[in-house]
């Protein structure tokens, strides 16, 4: 271990926190302090952006009229992907995509307008905002973890569809609907795994060295 590491004890809750994060969506309603939520949004606000641009934008759904239309845009999109799918479609339908009505907090994570005046690191990688906007709501998942609430990461709506909704400028755009708060028990795997939906891969189908597709 590096002199500048933490201690073991440390290092173990860091990985912790990452290996029992999951995108929950079975939620056991209750409430989050705002002591907490200002907390994790902290956590969130330090992730690190290309440039210093901090392109998040974070709302916070307090309106309970406002959460059921958010869920109601929601829903029409699992319609929508369901028909996509073709012969998955049953088997989609069955599964639990959001807990929108059900947690204690919703959020709603954005790219903010105006990013095309940020340059730096974007010149040719210009999706380095939303590359950004992703470590941010990343912050917030382990956070969230670290203080026993569950998080679920919901991207089933037609973003311009949920900028109206929330009355965005022009040039900005929702990437997620995030719902936080206390749940019953956290997944012992992802609900896709548990659900037979998908298998994880190892890292080593993953990993190459120096030329794609080159193994070590």
């Amino acid at each position: 271990m590096s002199e500048k590491g933490f201690s073991a004890a440390e290092r173990e809750a860091v990985y912790r926190a990452i290996a029992e994060r999951r995108d929950m969506r079975h939620f056991a309603g209750g409430s989050v302090a705002p002591e907490l939520l200002r907390r994790l949004l902290e956590a969130a606000h330090q992730a690190p952006s290309v440039g210093l641009m901090q392109p998040w934008r974070f709302i916070r759904i307090s309106d309970r009229l406002l959460r059921g239309q958010i869920q109601q845009l929601v829903e029409e999109e699992r319609v929508r992907t369901a028909e996509a799918l073709g012969e998955r479609s049953d088997e989609f339908m069955k599964l639990k995509v959001e807990g929108i009505n059900d947690c204690a907090e919703v959020l709603v994570a954005a790219l903010m307008d105006g990013r095309e005046r940020h340059v730096f690191g974007r010149r040719t990688l210009p999706e380095m905002d939303l590359a950004s906007l992703s470590c941010a709501i990343q912050n917030l998942w382990l956070a969230a973890r670290s203080e026993g609430l569950g998080m679920g990461w919901v991207s089933l709506f037609e973003p311009q569809a949920l900028a109206d909704l929330l009355g965005l400028p022009a040039g900005a755009k929702p990437l997620a609907v995030l719902c936080l708060g206390p749940v019953t028990e956290f997944y012992p795997a992802p609900m896709l795994v548990l659900e037979g939906w998908a298998q994880p891969r190892p890292l080593s189908e993953l990993l190459y060295e120096n030329y794609w597709g080159v193994s070590q």
